[in-house]
């Protein structure tokens, strides 16, 4: 079993009568990269100052490892083994990029450590250059050498990409994170962006209005949200009303298994567009209204007969033309229920 690294119990935050961080519990074990995913404003921040010791909290206990860092005792910054990546990167302008690696080891074998950082995120041969010299790219690097510098036991990231070009910020965060699992650290990331948590977390926890909802792989958070909220959240969803009657659930899509032993009764059902297929049939109880080609797929809008409209998105070899009448069958193993 995986030796747990990080543990919040039941951790609230407030500033004035805002509260920030409500009651929040996560864990993660040693070498994971988790991704803590929630709207603008919802408190992600804020958690991660936790973490790191920047902020001190109003209720509950942070640990790093088997040490308790906050609640009832406290354990500075300095003191957490933990390392931060700031969303500004925060480099000293006037210092050179191997004294901003180097900022606050202890002298003996610094110059050694800032070799290796340097190594380690490829910027071995600009240790002598400004900031300012630098790409935008490369000041990320030279901030997660400065972070891995310390030999961190974790490593927090809030929001990195998000001063990157957007054309540059696919290749830069999986070259990030490639560096970052290489060293087997535990990592944290903070984003508001579904794609960036999706693509790079072991694991994903959403939060909103300062509390965590739910925590689970990326795929049990996209195909088993929790609530509406979630599945809305993290990507494009058709929520439909069912009922619920002897393992069966009836919509306006089909009738087909209920994916769980849920309780009898009306119950929402998510549908992903991904998962919504369709077939042309004169006699089908949809109509395509829109259609937009994205080259790799089609996104479609659907017309069902009481109004209602769902979206489906199948491969571009499935072209259906506009106008045309439709049945439509969702992927059974793949709904999630809401009651």
């Amino acid at each position: 079993m995986t030796p747990t690294m990080i543990r919040l119990e039941g951790v609230s935050k407030r500033f004035g009568a805002v509260r920030a961080v409500d009651e929040a519990s996560l864990e993660l074990g040693k070498g994971e990269f988790l991704a803590l995913l929630g709207p603008s404003g919802c408190g992600k921040t804020t958690l991660l100052r936790l973490l790191a010791g920047f902020e001190a909290p109003d209720e509950g206990l942070v640990w790093i490892g088997d040490q308790i860092v906050a609640g009832g005792v406290w354990v500075p910054p300095e003191r957490r083994h933990v390392g931060m990546v700031f969303q500004d990167y925060a480099l000293f302008p006037h210092l050179t990029v191997s004294r901003n690696v180097g900022y606050g080891l202890p002298r003996g074998g610094r110059a050694a450590r800032v070799r290796e950082a340097l190594g380690l995120v490829g910027l071995s041969a600009l240790g002598d250059r400004y900031p300012d010299e630098l790409s935008g790219g490369q000041q990320q690097r030279v901030a997660l050498a400065r972070a891995l510098a310390p030999e961190p036991a974790v490593v927090l990231l809030d929001e990195p990409w998000s001063n990157i070009d957007p054309v540059l910020r696919s290749s830069m965060r999986e070259e990030l994170a490639s560096i970052l699992r290489a060293t087997g650290v535990t990592v944290l990331l903070v984003t508001h962006e579904q794609e960036e948590a999706f693509s790079l977390a072991d694991r994903v926890a959403l939060m909103r209005d300062g509390a965590i909802v739910q925590a689970g792989t990326p795929e049990e958070i996209y195909y088993g949200p929790a609530t509406r909220w979630a599945a809305e959240f993290v990507g494009a969803a058709n929520v439909l009303p069912g009922r619920l009657a002897d393992g069966l659930v009836e919509t306006l899509v089909g009738r087909f298994p209920a994916p769980n032993g849920d309780a009898p009764g009306d119950v929402q059902v998510l549908v992903r567009p991904e998962l919504l297929e369709l077939a042309v049939d004169p006699d089908g109880d949809g109509e395509v209204i829109c259609r937009e080609f994205r080259g790799h797929d089609v996104f479609y809008r659907v017309r069902l007969a009481d109004g209602t409209t769902v979206c489906s998105q199948r491969p571009s070899n499935e072209s259906i033309p506009l106008g045309v009448r439709v049945a439509l069958r969702p992927h059974a193993g793949r709904v999630a229920l809401f009651h």
